[in-house]
């Protein structure tokens, strides 16, 4: 074992040399629940309007500086929501009484200030559990849906057994992603209760929870498919041939099938919630890591552990735990909001060095074509600093609704795979003011236009960058009828076969070299094409554009 922890040691060392990458799914759970993340007061008057939200505010603007890019935010709570529904009733927290609503809505709020800062911000619902059998949220429902509710020792829970709870629990998903601008809907608790006495086969208790799965996916997604659905499964997924789960895993003992809901696409994200340490964490996150299905997965932290009252932690055992799960491709979700802004243990200075750049949300796995990038990009030179503005951009998905990327760089061409290049994300305004001082070495810029699947485009280039290179435009782009590439003076070109990349920098298939490359078989949207050489150089050719 001391070799073991030897080695975490030297890996997270080592690990501290690697870029930070521009994709990374960074997020932390904001929990409203008797208010333990926010709000800290209660009340319906103006005065407590006002300090609610701006203490949301503070909160968010210190999760920006910390490059957290996804705010899970508690909207269904124990059968009982922070939004103005027709299904449930008002929780507590944010008026201090069951039943009675505050003056404002806290979830359009939360919404609005959140994509200000350029944050996506997904809706956190629990699911099964409805609290106490006596608490508020259970006694309407036992008014309401009397055939769901069950009674588990002293808590109360909607049947999964039951098909109508799968409905039951969609409309809520349905009437919230109707009503608001959400990013997502992240299923809290989709699982059997762990003292639930199941009483037929395993197989059948997680088809079971499945059918909620599904019957929400159906709901979301027919609504608005670039709405990404997740859920915060168990830590550990089952046993592993070396390292068994000691009893508590997502698959056997709640009868949670989150890495097969990831394989049959029915979620987008998952937040596992990997609250241990040791050998009850690494063997685990690898485990998740290679089974990922090119969907994202990031690491629930279990940063409460730091506490006194909750374990008492050391930072360092926190630090190699985000180490590792950058090192396995995985992101990072604080457990809760409170312990990373309260600096606990001095994890906020921590994070904000591990996470000194921007990272973007990882596009959805889609087909969804790309949108045009903005077609004018004309920067302000003062005294202050730069005035960026810029326009054009088209969304070519059912979105229709793009957000931008801004990147700049002390040289020429700005390399927008480079996170560190990044200055802002998700920019809803086509203007952005950048201070400088006169001192600073002029900045180039380039802009790209991002749609709700996270898909970006080309850059648009600043007028400086363009008068020494051509900008994509129809003009440029390699023809094509969308079968055959045709590609000019391809004896002149250097590489061994071509190269087909995304517009996000993937690569997606080689070509045999050619003059006539066949694009069949890609779907539409806009490609990179690169010459290739088996020593792995390569060497830009040109854009196309797959209609």
């Amino acid at each position: 074992m001391k070799r073991y922890t030897i080695l975490l040691f030297f890996l997270a060392a080592l690990l501290t040399v690697f870029a930070q990458p521009k994709q990374e799914l960074r997020a932390v759970w904001l929990t409203t629940l008797e208010g333990l993340d926010w709000p800290s007061t209660k009340g319906t008057s103006l005065a407590v309007e006002q300090k609610q939200k701006q203490e949301l505010c503070h909160i968010l603007d210190l999760l920006k500086e910390a490059n957290v890019n996804t705010i899970l935010f508690q909207t269904r709570i124990r059968g009982t929501v922070t939004y103005p529904s027709r299904i449930e009733p008002w929780d507590g927290c944010v008026s201090g009484r069951f039943g009675t609503a505050p003056n404002y809505d806290p979830l359009q709020f939360a919404i609005e200030e959140t994509h200000k800062r350029g944050m996506e911000i997904h809706a956190w619902v629990v699911t099964v559990p409805t609290g106490k059998w006596n608490s508020y949220g259970a006694r309407n429902l036992r008014q309401t849906h009397p055939e769901l509710m069950r009674h588990v020792g002293e808590d109360a829970c909607l049947n999964p057994e039951d098909s109508r709870t799968a409905d039951y629990i969609a409309s809520i998903c349905e009437e919230i992603t109707q009503r608001y601008d959400v990013d997502g809907i992240h299923l809290d608790y989709i699982r059997y209760p762990e003292t639930w006495n199941i009483r037929g086969s395993r197989q059948q208790a997680r088809d079971n929870i499945t059918r909620i799965v599904r019957a929400i996916h159906q709901k979301v997604k027919g609504l608005k498919p670039w709405v990404k659905l997740s859920c915060s499964p168990l830590g550990k997924f089952d046993d592993l041939t070396r390292f068994p789960s000691g009893g508590w895993n997502a698959y056997n003992k709640v009868c949670q099938n989150a890495q097969g809901w990831l394989r049959d696409g029915l979620m987008d994200q998952l937040y596992p919630m990997m609250y241990y340490d040791g050998k009850h964490y690494y063997p685990f996150a690898a485990d998740w890591s290679e089974h990922r299905y090119d969907r994202e997965i990031a690491a629930g932290l279990g940063i409460y552990r730091l506490i006194r009252s909750e374990g008492n932690w050391n930072l360092d055992a926190i630090k190699r735990q985000m180490y590792v799960a950058r090192q396995l491709g995985l992101g990072h979700c604080y457990f809760r909001s409170r312990f990373l802004t309260d600096n606990t243990k001095g994890l906020y200075d921590f994070v904000c060095d591990f996470d000194s750049y921007p990272a973007v949300v990882p596009p959805m796995l889609t087909y969804q074509p790309a949108p045009s990038a903005p077609t004018t990009l004309q920067i302000e030179r003062t005294t202050m600093g730069d005035n960026i503005s810029w326009s054009g951009a088209i969304d070519n998905s059912d979105g229709d609704y793009l957000t931008y990327n801004v990147y700049a760089s002390t040289t020429q061409p700005v390399d927008i795979t480079d996170g560190r290049n990044l200055i802002a994300i998700r920019q809803t305004q086509q203007q952005l003011s950048v201070r400088r001082s006169a001192d600073d070495p002029p900045l180039y810029y380039v802009v790209t236009a991002v749609n709700r699947y996270g898909m970006e485009s080309t850059p648009a280039n600043s007028q400086k960058v363009l008068a020494d290179s051509q900008p994509l435009s129809a003009n440029t782009l390699i023809p094509n009828d969308g079968n055959i590439l045709r590609v000019e003076n391809c004896d002149e070109l250097p590489g061994a076969f071509y190269a087909i990349y995304s517009m996000q920098g993937i690569h997606l298939v080689n070509k045999p070299f050619s003059s006539l490359v066949f694009i069949g078989d890609l779907p539409k949207g806009v490609y990179e094409l690169r010459t290739a050489s088996y020593t792995g150089t390569n060497h830009h050719v040109g854009y196309f554009l797959i209609k």
